[in-house]
């Protein structure tokens, strides 16, 4: 399977998947974080700890598998234009990890100096802590400018095994959960941090296809992922959640495990979905009232 031809014409949905995504992020961690604050400072929990059947929501709100299948395909749009003005490998990660980790370092040592100040000047102990759960959020940075970095081997692989590579992803996660679960090798887990977020932005390469199949297989995503979450967490070997949640044996984030991979295929499946009633709002013109 090769990658389909990138239009030429910018994809306002991409660009609103890639905000939608990030609002989401913010708003989340606004609405349902809940801070108790004890004698080592502050400690965050969870709603979605102790109100029954809530935990179904973070299937749509937990948009990150979302955000890096988009990322992919903008890395791989970015990066053939760059190509193609003659700019080398290279210089293009550099420039694009430059683009990130100027601006988030310069929150993380504001807010590392904020708190040291505050602490130093009120005697305050937790700071730390309150520090920490402000950037924590951050976290995904992190792992996009891995992706980034590792650009050259994801476009390797992809050239070399096409979805191929997909697959062989997807069961290494899945490997890796057997490892981490039946063998009690839980640091192994970590390594799902590179297979499912590289997963999913190496399918963002296949974006354009996605968008110009049939519609029928947009439903063959959203019931492919469907089932396997209902599946896995229906087993009772995942939790049901797709965040951290005070509580639980593990969270199915923090590393990522295979249901993650499943939330993907639901994801990519339902935004696909929504497609052509989203392109008629977002190309509409500003001002303009609903069609009759």
């Amino acid at each position: 399977m090769t990658v389909a031809a990138a239009p030429t014409r910018r994809d306002s949905y991409v660009d609103f998947l890639r905000a939608l995504s990030l609002i989401v992020v913010v708003l989340w961690h606004w609405a349902f974080t809940i801070l108790d604050w004890r004698d080592d400072g502050p400690h965050a929990t969870s709603p979605l700890g102790f109100t029954r059947g809530l935990w179904l929501a973070t299937w749509l709100l937990q948009v990150m598998p979302l955000f890096f299948f988009i990322g992919g395909f903008v890395h791989l749009r970015t990066w053939e234009k760059a190509r193609s003005r003659g700019v080398t490998m290279g210089a293009f990660i550099g420039r694009r990890m430059g683009q990130l980790l100027i601006p988030a370092g310069i929150v993380l040592l504001l807010w590392i100096g904020l708190g040291s100040l505050i602490g130093a000047y009120f005697n305050l102990t937790g700071v730390g802590r309150a520090v920490k759960l402000v950037v924590s959020p951050l976290w995904f940075l992190g792992v996009y400018l891995m992706l980034i970095a590792l650009l050259p081997v994801s476009l390797w692989l992809h050239r070399k095994a096409g979805v191929l590579a997909l697959v062989w992803l997807a069961g290494a996660s899945m490997m890796v959960d057997v490892l981490r679960f039946g063998s009690d090798l839980e640091d192994i887990g970590w390594l799902n941090m590179v297979l499912v977020w590289g997963l999913a932005h190496q399918a963002g390469f296949f974006y354009q296809n996605v968008v110009d199949s049939p519609r029928r297989n947009d439903w063959a995503l959203l019931w492919t992922g469907l089932f396997g979450l209902v599946g896995l967490v229906g087993s009772g070997l995942y939790p049901g959640s797709m965040v951290g949640v005070p509580g639980e044996r593990f969270s199915n984030m923090a590393p990522p495990t295979f249901v993650i991979v499943a939330l993907l295929a639901f994801q990519i499946g339902f935004a696909e979905l929504l497609r052509p009633r989203m392109q008629v709002l977002l190309e509409r013109p500003a001002g303009s009232g609903p069609t009759s």
